[in-house]
């Protein structure tokens, strides 16, 4: 009877020990998903900004080219 009282409670022992590890590991994986959507924001932002200067790029072209237009109907 004492022999299978032991067994049982080294394997609720074991069990136990793996469940904490497994709790460890899942926090670490917790943490890495914050970071990983905290990454996707940043990016998502940056894609943002990259749009908005592509804008400005072809209005500032655009506008060289007018300029470049015009200053070769003065000459002409």
């Amino acid at each position: 009877m004492w022999i299978w009282i032991a067994v049982v409670v080294v394997a609720v022992i074991i069990m136990g020990a793996a469940g904490v590890r497994l709790l460890g590991r899942l926090d670490g994986l917790r943490r890495a998903a914050v970071r990983l959507q905290r990454r996707q924001a940043e990016a998502a932002k940056l894609q943002e900004a990259a749009l908005e200067l592509q804008q400005t790029v072809l209005g500032v072209q655009q506008r060289a080219e007018l300029i470049q237009e015009h200053a070769i109907l003065k000459r002409g």
